[in-house]
């Protein structure tokens, strides 16, 4: 399947934010990675303009019915208010949006909870998931809350083994029968690297990374 144009765009403006850097990055696992992703790096108005139309395009595409969309603390805040913007101003959804913080407050509004009620089908919004402990919780204040939790997107998908042999990812779909929407995946970014840049160097150790620890997707 070709590479879609919010795909590209995704991509492009990842490199261009330096979200998306090329090297050797050693990981929590203590895995030495080719490449690092980094959502906070879209920090400019331009390139969260674009992220929120990328993870629009990518729901919409998805087919994934919800009714309000949830951002987990601290990154996910952020993407669930410019995905939001994004679905209002180029898909006509106009589709409110919560958050959490890490603390509840005893003053004010009070609680952990902010923006939206959560009720009906909740779609959960995050950069990446890598042991997927913070999408669990998330799921966990959703229930709570009498809600449903519709899916979770996120914008990067490494498709890399966790402990077992499946990813996080594949373990939250399989075992907690959840649909999870990327933007793109670790094949997307080889598959567009291949054809757009001039480093074969950076593609083949791309390539012997995903052969060593990639999962079949």
């Amino acid at each position: 399947m070709s590479i879609q144009e919010y795909q590209q765009q995704f991509i492009k403006q990842a490199i261009a934010s330096e979200a998306l850097c090329f090297g050797e990055y050693t990981l929590k696992s203590g895995r030495v990675s080719p490449y690092f992703f980094n959502a906070g790096r879209f920090y400019s108005g331009v390139a969260l303009a674009a992220l929120g139309r990328c993870y629009a395009d990518a729901i919409v595409a998805s087919g994934v019915q919800f009714d309000v969309l949830f951002g987990p603390a601290y990154k996910g805040i952020s993407l669930a208010a410019v995905t939001a913007c994004a679905l209002a101003d180029h898909h006509q959804r106009d589709v409110p949006y919560a958050y959490n913080r890490k603390e509840k407050k005893d003053h004010g509004e009070g609680g952990s909870l902010v923006g939206a009620p959560l009720q009906g089908k909740v779609l959960i919004i995050d950069d990446v998931i890598t042991a997927g402990t913070a999408i669990r919780e998330a799921i966990a204040m959703i229930e709570l809350a009498g809600a449903n939790v519709a899916g979770v997107a996120i914008g990067l998908d490494r498709q890399e083994r966790g402990q077992g042999e499946r990813s996080a990812i594949q373990e939250l779909e399989q075992d907690a029968s959840l649909a999870v929407i990327s933007i793109v995946g670790l094949n997307d970014i080889v598959d567009y690297l291949s054809t757009a840049a001039s480093d074969q160097a950076l593609v083949a150790r791309i390539n012997a990374y995903r052969d060593r620890y990639g999962v079949e997707v």
